[in-house]
């Protein structure tokens, strides 16, 4: 008692979060926030609910106490107080030695390079921190790719931990070190700079004019600061911090660095990324660096290994420009596109930036029917290069004989005969719709090539999306497609199993279909402590397995004794799981 740290996840953005810290039901702050260290003036508590000193013993001793009663079960004193030996921390660069003493294991654990190297301690399952320490995050900074390999290694081995870089952080580089999963800050660096005569804003140093009281002059560096974290925390909530690391990282060459390593390290995360999002939420693409977005290489990788146009789409693909409006088909542009095209048995596909290409029959989901991007007509040899290579791969995999090009982009193809509608003409352009037109029908005849009903359409897109989202497809075979779009109902044996949901973006499945997904091994599963009631959503302490790709949005089965018991749907991903406090998945539906 009293060594626990209330929080509970509120909001996440790949492994940036906001914690809620205290009483769940009335916490009393919110994360990011600064820990107040025992030389700077008094910031507000709501802000910085901690207080630090470090003592000048060696090794070094770190005492960190509570400013609000933020503990378990009663909240009812200021509280947790923690102490911990930093023990013996060598520089980075010396990075097979072993600093001998190692720091203290317990709610507040300091962390080094050395220590992630060679401390084993580290590796014990038991061990929980409420707050992680990267004691040499400064050193670290200046040595390429090691301050984010040590984030990202500590953000997955302690996902319920909060992390403090000391001495890193500004509100010029607040949101990337937030994107990158930092939690905590302080006021070194803008100490540093007030004693030199520099504001340190969000946008890097600004002269000193006004006054050259220190006082005065750190109030107005901790008006940057709460203007910053105020802003992190609301871009975590809407899921777009990443533009705003993106900015900032423009800051600093470094900056940029730290954001590419880690856009690397992320690539093969398979469950940072979320996914099914509100119909309403906007993944901006406003830079170069957008093409490297987890979500959107995530999205290339997929469909270059494990997408399948639908049955009998395999012999000729179509390769149209994109839109601003989401879906394409909804569109001015693509209404025409349909027009003249007027088949629906060969392969459209839409040539956009930074997704590469997007199947029509994806054309729906997330990321693809979200994104926006600045139009400029032009191409950069990164974006051909990715597109090129999608449209390569797509076609070594599968049977495809024509390529009928009416995008922008040129592309030199080996195996296949393309056939370009555009040359210089516009998308829309009479003639160059004609010659759409009458390369659709010379093929029709060629090929013998017949329409898909539209039911049967239908389900090639759910069948594609169901791949996407829930990696099999075998739940929807003798499914019978009813209703009216937007909302379809998909019934079996005059059940309804599920429902399309527009404002989802993808299937709500029904009590009905648990059976189903069970006997189709349809669903990534979780499995339940016998014994345990289940009666609403689900947390950590009721669970005995669970699938450690879960993707936040993911529909999960629930098993409890060998059987299927329900639905749910994960609000956590994968990564987070392991002791997180707070829910993991919503309850959706219970048998």
């Amino acid at each position: 008692m009293g060594e626990e740290l209330g929080r509970s996840v509120l909001f996440r953005d790949s492994y940036a979060r906001t914690w809620a810290l205290g009483d769940r039901k009335n916490p009393s702050c919110h994360t990011p926030i600064l820990m107040q260290l025992i030389n700077d003036i008094e910031i507000d508590q709501t802000y910085s609910p901690f207080i630090c000193k470090v003592d000048n013993e060696i090794p070094a001793k770190m005492e960190v106490n509570s400013k609000m009663p933020l503990s378990p079960p009663n909240f009812s004193q200021l509280s947790p107080n923690w102490k911990a030996s930093l023990g013996h921390v060598l520089p980075p660069s010396l990075d097979e030695a072993d600093a001998g003493e190692s720091a203290d294991c317990g709610y507040l654990l300091p962390v080094s390079w050395q220590r992630l190297r060679h401390d084993s301690s580290l590796t014990d399952k038991s061990l929980n921190p409420a707050i992680v320490v990267l004691t040499d995050a400064v050193q670290l900074a200046s040595q390429q790719g090691k301050l984010v390999k040590a984030i990202h290694t500590l953000k997955r081995r302690f996902p319920a931990s909060l992390l403090w870089t000391p001495g890193l952080g500004g509100p010029d580089n607040a949101a990337v070190l937030t994107w990158l999963g930092v939690d905590i800050f302080d006021l070194t660096r803008s100490r540093q700079c007030s004693s030199r005569g520099f504001y340190l804003s969000s946008n890097g140093p600004r002269k000193c004019s006004d006054s050259t009281d220190f006082a005065a002059v750190m109030g107005r560096q901790l008006d940057y600061w709460y203007e910053i974290l105020s802003e992190i925390k609301s871009r975590i909530s809407q899921g777009t911090l990443r533009n705003l690391a993106e900015m900032q990282s423009l800051n600093s060459p470094k900056l940029v660095e730290h954001l590419r390593f880690h856009d690397i390290l992320c690539r093969s995360d398979n469950d940072v990324i979320t996914s099914h999002v509100p119909a309403d939420r906007v993944l901006q693409c406003n830079s170069h660096d957008s093409l490297n977005n987890p979500i959107i290489t995530h999205w290339v990788d997929y469909i270059e290994q494990n997408y399948r146009p639908p049955n009998g789409l395999d012999k000729v693909m179509i390769l149209l420009p994109c839109s601003a409006r989401k879906p394409y088909r909804m569109s001015k542009t693509h209404k025409k596109f349909l027009q003249a095209i007027n088949h629906t048995g060969f392969h459209e596909l839409m040539v956009t930036s930074p997704l590469g290409l997007v199947p029509r029959d994806l054309e729906e989901v997330w990321p693809a029917s979200h994104y926006d991007i600045p139009v400029t007509g032009s191409w950069s040899a990164d974006e051909v290069n990715r597109t090129e290579s999608m449209v390569k791969t797509l076609i070594d995999k599968f049977s495809y004989q024509y390529v009928i090009n009416h995008s922008t982009m040129k592309f030199e193809l080996n195996g296949v005969e393309i056939i370009d509608t555009r040359g210089d003409l516009g998308a829309t352009s009479s003639e160059a719709l004609t010659n759409l037109s009458n390369a659709i029908e010379k093929l029709v005849e060629k090929l013998n090539s017949r329409n898909r009903k539209h039911h049967s359409i239908l389900m090639d897109n759910f069948r594609s999306i169901s791949r996407l989202k829930m990696e099999k497809d075998e739940w929807l075979k003798d499914i019978k497609i009813r209703g009216k779009p937007p909302y379809w109902k998909l019934e079996k044996d005059g059940k309804q199993i599920a429902l399309w949901s527009n404002e989802r973006r993808g299937f709500s499945l029904s009590k009905s279909s648990v059976k189903l997904i069970h006997d189709s091994n349809s669903l990534k599963k979780i499995t339940l402590k016998s014994g345990v009631s289940w009666k609403g959503d689900i947390f950590y302490n009721i669970i005995e397995e669970f699938d450690s790709a879960i993707k936040s949005g993911d529909d999960l089965l629930v098993i409890q004794d060998e059987q299927p018991i329900g639905l749910a749907r994960a609000v956590a991903s994968g990564w987070e799981w392991n002791k997180l406090p707070g829910m993991l998945a919503k309850c959706h539906q219970r048998i």
